[in-house]
């Protein structure tokens, strides 16, 4: 059975993206899959302190971060997982800080000796994973997309484990009700992008 890993950078329980990773795992159990949605804001999860250490490790493997926490953890189900999602909210025209510092711990992702000007990303070269990018923010969908920086911070998090987007789910006008519930076009996106993973 195929595994989908989803990571979701909301601040809010039962908020716009724990409702789309809710269909998207209802969806995957359809098609078959196996889901397993890691939750940000429950991890014990540091922040880098760019020491670049785990950078210094030549090979295709991440390299071995100093803290002992969970994104450890999560780095072994993310080399496991066939497919992914990636889900943020947009705040403040950008993807969470919760979002953020996972993001920068997946600098594990580089090899980056003191004596190069820049980084090789290890899975340069291997056979390419498939992602979905998921966000919801308060201005209409398309501007978010296009207006913010959240879709690139989601695309840099799948391009450093190795995988290309295969598609995307915007749902604006989030902001005009206390607790907004997902239409039933966004239900129907969800199940046609779950679709594109198989």
């Amino acid at each position: 059975m195929k595994k989908i890993l989803a990571i979701n950078g909301s601040y809010r329980e039962g908020g716009v993206t724990d409702q789309i990773l809710d269909h998207f795992e209802y969806a995957a159990n359809t098609f078959d899959m196996q889901i397993e949605t890691a939750v940000l804001r429950n991890l014990h999860i540091e922040f880098c302190t760019n020491c670049r250490r785990c950078t210094q490790e030549a090979g295709r493997k991440p390299g071995t971060c100093i803290h002992e926490d969970e994104m450890n953890t999560l780095i072994q189900k993310i080399e496991n997982a066939d497919f992914y999602v990636f889900a943020s909210p947009t705040n403040m025209y950008s993807s969470t800080a919760l979002f953020r510092r996972f993001l920068e711990r997946l600098v594990v992702y580089g090899y980056w000796p003191w004596s190069k000007n820049a980084p090789e990303f290890r899975k340069e070269g291997d056979a390419r994973k498939k992602a979905i990018l998921v966000s919801s923010c308060a201005a209409p969908g398309f501007m978010g997309r296009y207006f913010s920086d959240t879709l690139k911070s989601l695309k840099s998090a799948a391009k450093l484990v190795g995988a290309d987007s295969v598609g995307t789910l915007f749902v604006g006008l989030v902001g005009k009700e206390r607790s907004p519930r997902l239409s039933d076009k966004n239900i129907r996106e969800i199940k046609s992008l779950a679709m594109k993973l198989i």
